[in-house]
């Protein structure tokens, strides 16, 4: 490998992020009115004025300014903006008498949704924890607590294993269908592991890690694909595979059609998340200070269906998705699949030492560069087509959001320092 083809995409990371990314989002965001964070932007990176401020959303900004503060950026001034947003997600978006956080808010604080969904409750897991431990302020340790306690309390599946995940204000179970109270999801499950992980470095609680264990042992045993090792979106209660549908409380399904069903509905698996599972179960091992080892085998089937399948070697960057046995149903580009498979190529790399995966890499981080960042205000777009034309140009809203993009920067700037 040329140390100066590695060198080059760090220094271009660290510049992106340092002088792009973070700084779109510290001169946008703060929402100096009502508290908490702004979050809808068009291509030119301004307030569209949408009147909502989601859970995904305020909890992923909490996050990706508390992981940035973590990391050693910004002098001190992300901790403190990561601050104003706990402030308003405690103040306004915990349900005082119920327990748990509201789904949607308009900007004043006003709750617009009050149901309680597991989706956003994982990024509330998550964000708060990485807060604790990025500040030491302790309200994100105690929230995340009691999110933990009600998510055992209320969403555990006594009989099957896992997690219900759509839930009325009261911790009532939704209806079946597209209420979604009939179905488990490997999104939710896959985002579990995520804030388990982060929970157990914040508390180093015997209940987490033993929880966090068995949301991995549900992963493999139940919801990746037992040949492929490739992810399996949605299940029924007992674990029989389910056609992926659209619910009615949604994050992210604004691409599929109106009737509600995704064509090939039960033989797809998305190639971002195969990627982010591997890479988020390679770190979880780290913090159980377990064996990698003891999941290669599994691991390099992950990564090597993410390369055979998803990598568009002729245009650059990563397809949607494809049937769990190899190809592509999906041509198109979207933002956050090239963040995860940028983090899970360098893991790849790090682990098994094979030049493909970073050849794989390579790949889209120029497709990213060249293509997906917007040059004019330093964000992403969200989606392009397969040989990289903005279809869509706003820079956020409820669902695309900085999490995706900074993290990015910051885990690969992490891994290419490891390289080199």
């Amino acid at each position: 490998m040329d140390k100066a083809e590695i060198t080059g995409c760090l220094e271009e990371s660290r510049e992106h992020l340092v002088n792009e990314l973070l700084p779109f989002w510290t001169r946008r965001l703060k929402d100096e009115r009502n508290g908490g964070f702004i979050t809808h932007f068009d291509k030119e990176g301004k307030d569209t004025g949408e009147d909502e401020k989601s859970l995904i959303a305020q909890t992923r900004c909490i996050y990706t300014l508390s992981s940035a503060h973590r990391a050693g950026y910004g002098n001190g001034k992300l901790g403190e903006l990561a601050r104003h947003g706990v402030d308003y997600l405690i103040d306004k978006m915990w349900d005082k008498e119920y327990g748990g956080f509201f789904w949607m808010t308009d900007r004043k604080g006003n709750v617009l949704n009050d149901q309680k969904i597991i989706y956003g409750h994982s990024f509330a897991l998550y964000s708060l924890s990485e807060y604790t431990l990025a500040t030491g302020d302790e309200r994100g340790r105690h929230y995340a607590e009691a999110i933990f306690d009600l998510i055992q309390k209320y969403c555990v599946d006594s009989m099957y294993g896992g997690y219900w995940e759509m839930f009325l204000r009261d911790w009532s179970l939704c209806g079946p269908g597209s209420k979604g109270g009939d179905r488990k999801t490997l999104d939710v499950h896959m985002h579990l592991m995520e804030a388990f992980t982060t929970l157990y470095e914040c508390t180093g609680m015997d209940v987490h890690r033993r929880k966090l264990l068995e949301v991995i042992d549900i992963l493999f045993k139940r919801i990746v694909h037992p040949e492929y090792k490739t992810g399996i979106p949605q299940f029924y209660g007992d674990w029989s595979v389910a056609p992926q549908i659209k619910f009615d409380i949604i994050w992210g399904w604004d691409r599929f059609s109106e009737e509600g069903q995704k064509g090939n509905a039960t033989d797809n698996t998305c190639y971002g998340h195969n990627a982010e599972f591997a890479w988020l179960l390679l770190h979880a091992l780290e913090i159980l200070k377990a064996d990698p080892d003891n999941y290669s085998k599994e691991l390099r089937i992950i990564f090597d269906h993410t390369v055979d399948n998803g990598i568009d070697t002729e245009f650059g960057g990563v397809y949607v998705e494809g049937p769990h046995s190899g190809g592509v149903y999906d041509k198109e580009k979207e933002f956050w699949q090239q963040a995860e498979v940028l983090i899970g190529m360098l893991d790849a790399y790090l682990m098994f030492g094979d030049k493909k995966y970073w050849d794989a890499y390579k790949n889209v981080h120029r497709f990213v560069f060249d293509k997906v960042v917007n040059k004019e205000v330093g964000e992403w777009y969200p989606l392009l087509s397969r040989r990289g034309e903005p279809i869509w140009t706003h820079m956020g809203h409820s669902w695309k959001i900085n999490y995706h993009t900074v993290r990015a920067m910051i885990q690969s700037i992490q891994r290419l320092e490891k390289i080199t």
